[in-house]
């Protein structure tokens, strides 16, 4: 199964992960990938954790991506493009 997953940067510059679809799922990482790595094993620990407990696995989230394009000249006018995956 494929999770969505938030990354940002604190001020700390420690990256942080949270997993939307699962409430209360987060995970650190010094770099931008052992963040998504420490991610990875929890978003695993708490479906495992789930399925212990004979709780539902809530489905991954269907995304769409959506590009903005401005038009040159004119700041008014946006050109949108949709991106499913």
């Amino acid at each position: 199964m494929k999770y969505r997953i938030l990354i940002e940067q604190g001020e700390d510059r420690i990256f942080v992960v949270e997993v939307p679809s699962l409430p209360g799922c987060f995970s650190r990482g010094r770099t931008r990938q052992e963040a998504i790595d420490n991610a990875k094993e929890a978003i695993a620990a708490y479906l495992d954790s789930l399925a212990a407990h004979d709780e539902p696995i809530p489905p991954p989230i269907t995304e769409e991506l959506v590009e903005v394009a401005i038009s040159q000249g004119c700041t008014n006018s946006l050109a949108v493009r949709s991106f499913a995956h």
